[in-house]
Order: C-alpha cells, then structure tokens, then sequence
C-alpha cells in the first residue's frame, strides 16, 4: 500500500487554505480607497464645468454594494467629513449624504436580498445621480436649467463609471485578503 506524504498534499493547497490575512490591511484598505478617491478632486485640472465624478462616494458606495458587511451603516459619518474637508462643499453636506446613502442602500438590501450586477448598478446610478443634485442644492449656486445642463455630463460619467468602480473595489477586496509573508 503506498503511503501519501501529508506534506504535499499540504504544500500543494496551502498557500491557498486556510491562510491568514494581514489586519492592518484587512481593515484599513476600504477606508484608505474611499479616502484617497476622495482626495483625487483635489488635483488641480482646469476644466470649464464639473466633469469629475466624485470618486470618494463612488468608492463608499462600490465598497458598500460590493461587500455589504465590511462597511458599518455609521461610516457615513466619518468619511463624509473627510470628503467636506477635501471637496469645496459646505461642512456637513457629504456627512449628510454618504450617511443617507449608506441608510438607503441597507433599506434596499434588506428589501431585496438577491442581487445582481444590473440592479447593484441600477442602485449606484440612482444614489449618485441623487447626490450630485442634492449637492448642486446645497452648494449655494442659483439652481436653474443651465446648471443642470452643465452638470449633466458629470453624472453621466458618474453613472458609467461604476462598473470600472466595481472592478476596482473587488480588486482591492481580493489583496485585502491576500496573505502577507512576513520575511524572517
């Protein structure tokens, strides 16, 4: 009878079993991409109307759809007040919003617990869609027909953007996950 080498079988699915994730990184890494998606604004491009979606909420709300557990209905809050900190809008509008948001996305999870890429992208559009018009409201600008016109092709990118989000956020999922060897 030939006798199987528990090591091998060990060294051929071991690194892929059962291993054990770094928790820094664990925990840190969706808050550090919402943070950092809300700093790109910040980089200095001269453009004539507001064309860059705001990366830090589509983050918040990939990071939210995508893995549902990882983000407490409370993190609205703090990430939204480093959005303010960043984005140019009145202290406590993205505290409100992303905080809202998060409420919603729950209430609609709980509604509807099958999902699906479609209706998650359905969702992101609507909730980002909303969010840039109740940003224009809050902003102080004079709402009329010609902001919205020139706001129009901001949430137009913001829309189609979330798929290339989604992938990201599942990216940044799969090495938040991944094993680091400590070396020593």
């Amino acid at each position: 009878m030939e006798r199987i080498n528990p090591r091998s079988r060990a060294d051929q699915y071991g690194r892929r079993i059962n291993r054990e994730q770094a928790p820094w990184l664990a925990y840190s890494l969706p808050y550090l991409s919402i943070m950092l998606g809300s700093l790109v604004p910040a980089l200095p491009l001269a453009v004539g109307m507001p064309i860059l979606p705001p990366l830090g909420f589509l983050m918040l709300i990939g990071w939210r759809i995508m893995r549902p557990g990882m983000l407490p209905l409370w993190a609205g809050f703090p990430l939204g007040a480093f959005d303010d900190l960043f984005s140019g809008q009145p202290f406590g509008s993205a505290i409100l919003f992303w905080s809202l948001a998060m409420i919603v996305i729950e209430l609609i999870e709980a509604r509807f617990p099958w999902r699906g890429f479609w209706q998650d992208w359905f969702t992101a559009g609507i909730t980002t869609t909303l969010y840039l018009l109740l940003s224009i409201a809050v902003s102080g600008a004079t709402p009329n027909i010609h902001l919205l016109f020139a706001s129009l092709p901001q949430v137009l990118l913001s829309v189609l953007l979330y798929p290339i989000i989604a992938r990201m956020v599942a990216w940044l999922d799969t090495l938040r996950l991944t094993r680091i060897r400590v070396i020593g």
